[in-house]
């Protein structure tokens, strides 16, 4: 969905309710962790104000992830509420003194692509952790023959030991140790 800065001008203001935006493809060329995507259900308002025009919206949506442990396909609800400001470089350059260029995104051409607004906010709003329902529930944490995975807690208390451990081995009594065995 597209809106010209002209209409928008016209107009004043646009609602969009229920919009159904199929991502996928874009979404997962852009991020290839991304394993599938559902219909994005989008709702709300582009407003115009002079030159500057407010994008508010909800996104629902589905992403399949790999879990963060097991790689396992892992399907995440998400929903996201946005607002961005857009306006013309040449509105910007005469109301330089007026406007925070830091808020704004300037337009290339005079048109707001909302796919291409909700694809961005999708992709900015991953999450880093994606872990299966049994691994939330799992307190063991997964390990092999020659490794383990540690939480930051379990592993400042191994750093703790060997600290310790190097502390005992610098005393000058160490050597010692055993000489009478």
């Amino acid at each position: 969905m597209k809106w010209s800065l002209q209409e928008l001008t016209k107009k004043k203001s646009v609602e969009f309710a229920e919009t159904h935006l199929d991502l996928a493809k874009e979404l997962i060329t852009r991020e290839p962790e991304i394993l599938a995507v559902s219909e994005v259900l989008v709702n709300g308002r582009v407003d115009a104000d002079k030159e500057i025009y407010v994008l508010n919206y909800t996104a629902d949506y589905t992403l399949t992830l790999p879990s963060s442990r097991s790689l396992t396909p892992v399907e995440v609800p998400m929903s996201l509420a946005v607002s961005e400001l857009f306006t013309t470089q040449a509105y910007l350059d005469d109301n330089k003194a007026d406007l925070d260029a830091d808020m704004l995104f300037i337009l290339e051409k005079d048109v707001i692509d909302l796919d291409e607004s909700v694809a961005d906010n999708i992709l900015l709003e991953l999450p880093m952790k994606v872990l299966t329902k049994d691994e939330e529930n799992a307190s063991e944490m997964p390990k092999g023959d020659t490794w383990q995975v540690l939480t930051e807690e379990d592993y400042a208390k191994l750093q703790a030991e060997s600290d310790e451990e190097t502390k005992v081995a610098k005393s000058p009594f160490s050597q010692l140790d055993g000489l009478f065995d």
